[in-house]
């Protein structure tokens, strides 16, 4: 039986995709290039230096990426209070984990300043986690199972106690190059793509803890 869930942020829990999408086509904006929102598709759970530097590679535009990631993250959060909200179910499976005894993470390749400003604004904050990871703490991202493996030895789990709840094709990779289960939902990329994982569900709120547990 898994003992502990660990969660992706953006895409999962938060409808978080078209506001960093927008965040990210503003800042190129003013840097004078008109970017389109499916470019960033390809990059999405990777963090966003690969989100953003991909894009400018693409584009083959030298960018100053601190200073971008900088100006789109500034951009990003003026838009959260107006804007973020939870999926539905979102803090229905976080609760229902904790009711079955279950440690609960979150593993995001975003950096903390939005993980802590995504988090706060959808009622998860940061300290009721048992466990969270951050981009700015592995090095090797998604889809690399990095991110996923410190989330369980911060839980002092084995990663096969551990299930991963994910939205991307990159994080179902990572989670099954973790050695976990992984549950998708198609919230993000369509089912088809997702197809890696154990379980593939619609939208959040249809994922039960006798999916998570298996």
């Amino acid at each position: 039986m898994r003992q502990g869930a660990i969660f992706d942020m953006d895409g999962v829990l938060t409808d978080s995709e078209p506001l960093i999408n927008a965040a990210a086509i503003a800042m190129f904006k003013e840097h004078g290039l008109t970017v389109q929102p499916e470019d960033f598709l390809p990059f999405v759970g990777t963090g966003e230096d690969r989100y953003i530097g991909g894009v400018a590679e693409k584009y083959q535009l030298p960018l100053d990426l601190p200073s971008a990631k900088r100006r789109t993250y500034e951009i990003y959060l003026e838009l959260v209070p107006k804007k973020l909200r939870a999926f539905p179910g979102a803090q229905q499976i976080v609760n229902s984990c904790r009711d079955h005894g279950m440690r609960v993470a979150v593993a995001s390749s975003a950096d903390r300043i939005k993980v802590e400003a995504n988090l706060t604004q959808i009622g998860l904050p940061i300290a009721i986690w048992d466990a969270v990871v951050t981009g700015e703490e592995v090095t090797a991202k998604k889809p690399a199972p990095d991110i996923f493996l410190m989330a369980s030895r911060k839980m002092n789990l084995r990663p096969a106690e551990c299930v991963v709840i994910e939205d991307a094709v990159n994080g179902v990779q990572a989670a099954k190059a973790a050695g976990m289960r992984c549950i998708a939902v198609a919230q993000t990329f369509p089912a088809d793509r997702l197809s890696a994982a154990d379980v593939v569900r619609a939208t959040l709120a249809e994922v039960t803890v006798s999916d998570l547990q298996g």
